[in-house]
């Protein structure tokens, strides 16, 4: 009987694992999602940085004003029910938190971000680090000539340069081929929308460039 009773249990944990395993994957997946690798964007500057202890004065003071915890989820700038309406629900002056208080770090006006140099005018490929693949386009923006980066962002600083929908993933990253805008010189920001095709969410990422 207790042969019986082990070999029971047994089948029973063997061919529950693989469920427990699925659930697990699915909760993963709903949760995670990602933001620009290259350039590198503020949000995962950061995060590589050490949360608990930043190099740069730009990643110490996002901490010092709103905590480690945006630092740890890095890959979560967004809007659950964005819809396209990105314009409408952000306001001025919180471009890089999407408006949400926990990455209100991130907005500060500062020209010590660590910023990717760029050529203006060169072909490169941009890579977004996509910690959860979803179905959607991105939209990518730059500042306009005249930016000062010490002034809060606003949607009026910002010229589309690029879109595309369903880039590839490459070693976990969407790639996206670009041709960088011309006649950029200096500090700028590039600005994704990354609009997710399967649902009403969007996510949100700043990345600081020395053209």
């Amino acid at each position: 009987m207790k042969n019986t009773t082990a070999t029971f249990l047994k089948f029973v944990l063997l061919a529950g694992a693989p469920v427990l395993l699925s659930s697990v994957s699915v909760a993963t997946d709903v949760h995670a999602h990602g933001a620009f690798e290259f350039p590198l964007s503020r949000t995962y500057g950061c995060r590589l940085e050490n949360p608990e202890s930043p190099k740069s004065e730009a990643c110490k003071a996002a901490v010092a004003l709103a905590g480690t915890q945006a630092l740890y989820d890095w890959n979560e700038v967004n809007i659950g029910n964005a819809a396209g309406r990105h314009r409408q629900i952000i306001p001025d002056g919180k471009l890089c938190s999407a408006g949400r208080d926990k990455y209100k770090g991130f907005d500060q006006a500062r020209a010590d971000w660590p910023a990717t140099k760029l050529t203006s005018g060169a072909s490169t490929t941009l890579r977004y680090k996509a910690t959860a693949a979803h179905r959607g386009g991105f939209e990518l923006y730059v500042t306009r000539n005249g930016y000062s980066p010490t002034q809060p962002l606003k949607w009026s600083d910002l010229e589309k340069f690029h879109t595309v929908s369903n880039p590839p993933i490459v070693s976990g990253s969407y790639q996206m081929p670009v041709t960088l805008p011309a006649g950029k010189s200096g500090r700028h920001l590039i600005y994704a929308v990354w609009q997710r095709t399967d649902s009403e969410e969007a996510f949100y990422s700043c990345a600081d460039v020395d053209f």
